[in-house]
């Protein structure tokens, strides 16, 4: 989000950095681009399972990891509506490239698809702890922040997952790792703001 300490601030609550949204400005970011991460998330496995089948090995802990996501985005769906927040207007984009990205690593196998969970995880864990730390001292916001939080650990474990699925054993990890991440970092600058 942005929000951190500067050199030789202390005290409770967020310190701000200029250009940062504050208050309201700032909630409606989060819930907006978080309500966005979730809908991409569900988009990136069902592509994986539109290629693996629902034979595949694989497919009974993707289906699972599936359902988490359905949940937080029903939970960010009702966020939206109770708060007012415009959602992004990218949905149709990640509509499709959710689902591009997830049938993609699925045709290079399970490893690929694995290793495309890990990225998306590992960049979605610091983006929620950056979330954490900016609602952190803002008390009206304690059940956002909770709901924050949960999902983050929901994030990790689905990484956990993954790599125990053999992810970092993917053709070309290194690389496909830090494609997606990137990837990831974009899309959550441009639906924070768009």
């Amino acid at each position: 989000m942005g929000a951190g300490r500067t050199a030789g601030e202390s005290g409770a609550g967020p310190r701000w950095l200029p250009g940062d949204p504050k208050g309201s400005a700032m909630i409606d970011r989060i819930v907006r681009v978080d309500h966005a991460g979730e809908y991409g998330a569900t988009r990136i496995y069902a592509g994986q399972l539109a290629v693996l089948g629902r034979n595949h090995p694989a497919a009974a802990e993707i289906r699972r990891m599936a359902e988490q996501e359905e949940r937080h985005l029903e939970a960010f769906e009702k966020l939206i509506v109770e708060r007012r927040v415009r959602p992004t207007a990218l949905a149709p984009l990640w509509h499709v490239t959710g689902f591009a990205l997830g049938a993609a690593t699925a045709v290079l196998g399970k490893r690929a698809a694995m290793a495309c969970t890990v990225a998306i995880e590992e960049t979605i864990d610091a983006h929620y702890a950056d979330q954490a730390e900016a609602l952190e001292g803002l008390p009206e916001e304690a059940e956002l922040k909770a709901i924050v939080e949960e999902f983050r650990a929901d994030e990790l474990e689905h990484r956990n997952t993954a790599l125990a699925h053999g992810a970092e054993g993917a053709p070309g990890y290194p690389v496909l790792s830090a494609a997606i991440k990137a990837g990831s970092r974009l899309a959550i600058w441009l639906s924070e703001r768009v």
